[in-house]
């Protein structure tokens, strides 16, 4: 049910924690400093791989980050998710429209939710 965390990076330490093994297993390579996210997680029950980004450190999942991403993710052998996490939600409100279309967002004020950006992912996950 849970998910292993592969990787942590924050502001003046980009490689907290790295299990670089693991992401190359899964067919994910390096990903360069500036596009990585701040939290990397896997699933293995449900073959998930987690990219989480906190709002705060470096913004959101724009179209152009994703894309960059998931063109660097072409070998990538799991399903790769997308979250922004938000603090609160008055500033989720303030970037609603410059997320990105298939990604999730995840908010502090209301943990046990996610608000999907038309993300199928999950509705083929729960068939």
């Amino acid at each position: 049910m849970g998910a292993e965390v592969l990787y942590i990076g924050d502001t003046c330490d980009k490689y907290l924690f790295l299990k670089q093994d693991r992401l190359s297993d899964l067919g994910c390579f390096m990903i360069e400093h500036e596009e990585l996210p701040d939290v990397i997680a896997y699933s293995r029950d449900k073959n998930i791989l987690f990219l989480i980004e906190a709002y705060h450190s470096t913004g959101q999942w724009s179209e152009i980050r994703v894309k960059k991403i998931r063109e660097k993710l072409v070998c990538c052998n799991a399903i790769v998710v997308y979250i922004t996490a938000f603090e609160t939600m008055d500033s989720f409100r303030k970037k609603a429209a410059e997320i990105a279309w298939e990604t999730e967002v995840w908010v502090a004020d209301f943990p046990e939710h996610l608000i999907h950006f038309n993300g199928y992912k999950f509705l083929e996950i729960h068939k």
